[in-house]
């Protein structure tokens, strides 16, 4: 079976309510946090799959379209591949908050559909976010859960970005 890393997006690989950009709405609002392509880059060499797994409710909510979504994860992927990084894949539940759907985040359904889809040990995978509806959803997969920002009770390891946390992950896996 493989291991993989799962990643929120917002807050994770990129900015958001920051003062360059308040909500990913088009590719040019997408600037990757300090060191992200480094740390999928190295990520990439211990893990099989790194895949981004994101609650997108502005879709629901009106404030862009799906297929607009899927340009902004089309860019950031080409982004991240011209620097050595690669996603293989990035999910997202496009429902509005509170809209009872099964695969926002705290649910597991995008997590758990991935692996199966690519034959993953979720007890060797991480889920990596910053809120405690990230790391739920890693728990109740059946994932680690590594928390981004001071601190979740229920995360397996806290730091305060994805390249911190990236050697953790190399050497708890292994």
């Amino acid at each position: 079976m493989n291991k993989a890393v799962f990643l929120d997006r917002d807050g994770v690989i990129n900015e958001v309510l920051t003062k360059r950009v308040k909500f990913v709405n088009k590719p040019a609002d997408l600037y990757f946090l300090p060191r992200v392509p480094e740390a999928i880059k190295k990520l990439n060499t211990y893990f099989d799959y790194i895949f981004v797994v994101t609650n997108q409710g502005g879709v629901g909510l009106g404030f862009m379209k799906e297929a607009q979504l899927q340009k902004i994860h089309d860019y950031m992927i080409a982004q991240l591949a011209k620097e050595g990084a690669i996603i293989h894949e990035a999910v997202y539940c496009p429902h509005k908050p509170k809209a009872g759907c099964a695969c926002r985040k705290p649910s597991s359904k995008m997590i758990i559909d991935l692996a199966e889809k690519y034959n993953i040990d979720l007890g060797k995978s991480y889920m990596v976010g910053d809120t405690d509806t990230d790391i739920i959803a890693g728990k109740n997969a059946g994932a680690k859960g590594v928390f981004l920002g001071k601190d979740d009770p229920r995360a397996d390891a806290i730091f305060p970005d994805l390249y911190s946390a990236v050697d953790w992950m190399i050497v708890d896996s292994q």
